[in-house]
């Protein structure tokens, strides 16, 4: 297939037109789920606040206990969140991985099967000191036993896309430590300041990779590319020669690399993307069954 020249611009029936027929890798994030209630981090409505750094976490006491008096309001609202039109079109495109920036699961409950969580998973709790791995709901359990009332104290915060919360008043708040250990415990996703662990970003660059043998196309949806964490596999698919296509409310950071780029809703441009390659898909098998 020939690559069209890059563009800034463009509408969606020529992205949805490179895409239809291609092995893809698809790269998303907090856009993605901003259809189930979880709002974003620097979409046009995002409230502007970065979330606790790795740095500001292992500083002491303090900040975990904001950290965790936060999250266990925030977890009550994101357990409940559920997959939307975006995530469950992702699933039925099966792209060849799916590469999640997203810490929420919520690929995972739609039934995509390749994925690499990139930064982790909300879902799990892990221990600073023996590593022992737990499940956030029995740890949700034990901080609700230990602060009785907490949440209906602070009904009315705004939630964000890791389970944070705006609260600034955190004090007297208990937090547990490690049942196995003792030790401080962490939810087990990669915060800022933080590295991906090698493994994961070797399983996605190999996949990046393949898709210039293969004639492929790398999809990012709903994400900003403002951090390093995604945007190196754009970088590595344009300096390949791979068709990129960036669809997201708003300019990304990844633009310039952009074979097309879609300024649409991502449950839209999705939804429209399975229809289409199910259509093509149908029309290759009737070809193959004529000859």
């Amino acid at each position: 297939m020939t690559h069209p020249e890059p563009t800034r611009e463009t509408d969606s029936g020529q992205a949805l037109a490179l895409l239809a027929g291609r092995p893809l890798v698809a790269l998303t994030g907090a856009g993605l789920s901003t259809d189930s209630g979880i709002p974003d981090y620097r979409g046009p409505n995002a409230p502007a606040r970065m979330p606790m750094t790795y740095g500001e976490f292992v500083s002491g006491p303090t900040a975990q206990q904001r950290y965790w008096a936060r999250s266990a309001l925030g977890w009550s609202r994101m357990k409940v969140a559920e997959p939307n039109a975006g995530h469950r079109a992702l699933a039925a495109i099966d792209p060849e991985l799916l590469i999640t920036q997203n810490v929420d699961g919520l690929h995972e409950a739609a039934g995509s099967r390749n994925v690499v969580a990139l930064h982790g998973r909300i879902s799990q709790v892990v221990c600073l000191s023996c590593g022992t791995i737990s499940q956030r709901a029995d740890l949700q359990r034990r901080l609700e036993e230990l602060n009785p009332g907490w949440a209906e104290r602070h009904a009315e915060v705004t939630v964000r896309p890791d389970g944070d919360v705006d609260l600034e008043d955190t004090d007297g708040f208990v937090v547990p430590a490690c049942e196995v250990c003792g030790g401080v415990l962490k939810p087990d996703v990669v915060f800022f300041g933080e590295n991906v662990p090698r493994q994961r970003v070797e399983r996605c660059m190999a996949a990046v990779d393949a898709l210039a043998e293969q004639d492929g196309a790398l999809l990012v949806a709903g994400s900003s590319l403002t951090v390093m964490s995604g945007l190196r596999f754009v970088r590595r698919a344009a300096k390949a020669g791979t068709p990129v296509v960036i669809v997201n409310r708003g300019v990304t950071r990844g633009d310039p690399l952009a074979t097309y780029r879609v300024d649409t809703g991502t449950s839209e441009f999705l939804t429209a993307l399975a229809r289409r390659r199910a259509q093509t898909d149908e029309e290759t098998g009737s070809q193959v069954l004529s000859m």
